[in-house]
């Protein structure tokens, strides 16, 4: 009988060499940290960091994990994973067994591996994360950019709010009733300058304060790679050192699993309990994040939610003229009102048709007119595509079978809705930016094995059923029209 520890030092061997030299850094990445445990009955398991990592093997390496299993134990080879998920910030870790594209099994204890960091500094600056024991003092880098301040933020009726709570929390932050500041609206309508701008101000007023700004995502991954090396306990301890936390983007945790959000939950707690002020941004309104765990959703209702809303005609003129300012360019009153009054959907598109019309002006030596606006206005209006998000693919198929819109998201196992439910998986993966825990948890709370199954799917009827292939041609023409 072989043992389990070969057969995966034989399965390392033939990722890497089907990896090439060049992928050396993923090989590392996503191989090595891999540990196996046991080999029985032709089932290999391996224990795997995180369910982030499962994911993104089972994304990413599932065929050559597949090729690579069945070389060593033959045809009928198996793939079993084993993830170590570190929850010592509420409870013991706990390991759970999944097979190879498969769902969730049963859970089983798992010892906690000690940390042992030994450091001999007293200074030293640290961009992100972990502040290892014994550090005494610590120089964070705030990440705040110098060019989004409250002074070129323009106020309109828009932001009136949210600007006014800002000024509020910079002069006095963590000890106003804006604890924590929510800021949330649709995409490029400044809820990521707001924030940077308050930090600023802040440190301009209390040059001794803390101030940390870190998107959500630079957060998860710095929580999975403190769970991947065994010191999640430093990662918690980094956060608790920083007087004012900006997190922007939260509403991407909706799709990223309940350890992010538990770590996070401990971290909030402490910094409010100790009058640390607390801002985070987000896509969506309190009240729409209904996949956040419901204790952090609580707790983001404890201070206010301030709305940052399309900006009207008065303030896209403002903002226009402002760039101009700052850029030291001159433009017609007439041309800047046709771009106000033209391009209506956010301030970063808004700022984006300015652009395009400098540079059209400046490449084709062309004077700034109103007739130039008009033709690079066009040009930009139809170019600019509309965000694709998964209810919109959502509503595109259910148009076009004709079913009711929340069918979808029905349990029913109907043909006919199944197919639609694979369709929509299916172009959400392929058009979208969201993630396969995402896209489950919005056509049906899935889990992202069922998405994978149904892309596959998808892909395999379209290269072999002319009918279906008709229908992923015609409704991709429509998700994108």
């Amino acid at each position: 009988m072989q043992n389990y520890k070969t057969v995966w030092s034989n399965c390392l061997q033939i990722i890497k060499d089907n990896l090439g030299p060049n992928n050396e850094q993923v090989f590392r990445t996503w191989f090595e940290p891999i540990v196996p445990i046991q080999l029985e009955d032709n089932v290999l398991t391996i224990q795997v960091p995180s369910q982030f990592f499962y994911e993104w093997l089972e994304e990413h390496f599932i065929d050559l994990l597949k090729r690579t299993i069945r070389l060593q134990l033959g045809p009928n080879g198996m793939l079993k994973y084993s993830i170590l998920m570190d929850t010592s910030i509420a409870g013991t870790p706990i390991t759970t067994s999944i097979p190879s594209s498969g769902k969730q099994a049963t859970y089983n204890r798992a010892k906690e591996m000690p940390l042992v960091v030994n450091s001999d500094d007293n200074h030293r600056e640290i961009p992100n994360p972990f502040v290892l024991p014994g550090i005494q003092k610590v120089k964070i880098n705030s990440q705040l950019n110098g060019n989004y301040t409250l002074e070129n933020f323009v106020e309109g009726d828009c932001n009136r709010l949210a600007r006014a709570a800002g000024y509020a929390v910079a002069e006095n932050p963590g000890r106003t009733s804006f604890n924590p500041l929510l800021l949330h609206g649709g995409v490029g309508l400044g809820k990521t300058h707001l924030a940077h701008a308050i930090g600023i101000k802040t440190k301009e007023k209390h040059p001794d304060i803390t101030v940390l700004y870190v998107t959500s995502e630079q957060f998860l991954q710095q929580y999975v790679e403190s769970v991947k090396n065994k010191n999640t306990n430093d990662f918690i301890h980094f956060y608790e050192l920083v007087d004012f936390l900006i997190l922007d983007d939260i509403q991407f945790w909706t799709s990223k699993g309940v350890h992010t959000q538990e770590a996070f939950f401990h971290i909030f707690n402490y910094l409010h309990q100790k009058n640390r002020q607390i801002i985070i941004t987000s896509d969506k309104a309190p009240s729409e994040m209904g996949s956040l765990e419901p204790r952090l959703l609580s707790r983001l209702k404890w201070g206010l939610s301030a709305d940052l809303s399309t900006p009207d005609v008065s303030t896209r003129i403002a903002i226009l003229k402002q760039k101009l300012d700052n850029d030291g360019i001159e433009m017609p009153e007439d041309v800047i009102e046709y771009i106000a009054y033209n391009i209506d959907t956010n301030i970063r598109e808004l700022e984006g048709a300015l652009v395009s019309l400098i540079a059209q002006s400046s490449l084709n030596h062309r004077q700034i007119t109103i007739e130039l606006a008009k033709q690079m206005i066009d040009k930009f209006v139809k170019s600019t595509s509309r965000e694709i998000t998964i209810d919109y693919i959502q509503r595109v198929v259910c148009d076009y079978f004709k079913l009711p819109l929340d069918s979808i998201q029905s349990p029913t196992r109907k043909r006919e809705i199944v197919q639609a439910r694979q369709l929509t998986m299916y172009f959400a993966k392929k058009l979208t930016k969201s993630s396969l825990a995402i896209i489950g948890l919005q056509c049906g709370n899935k889990d992202h094995a069922t998405v994978l199954h149904a892309c596959k799917t998808v892909a395999n009827l379209n290269e072999t059923d002319k009918q279906f292939h008709f229908w992923v041609d015609e409704l991709e023409k429509k998700i994108r029209e």
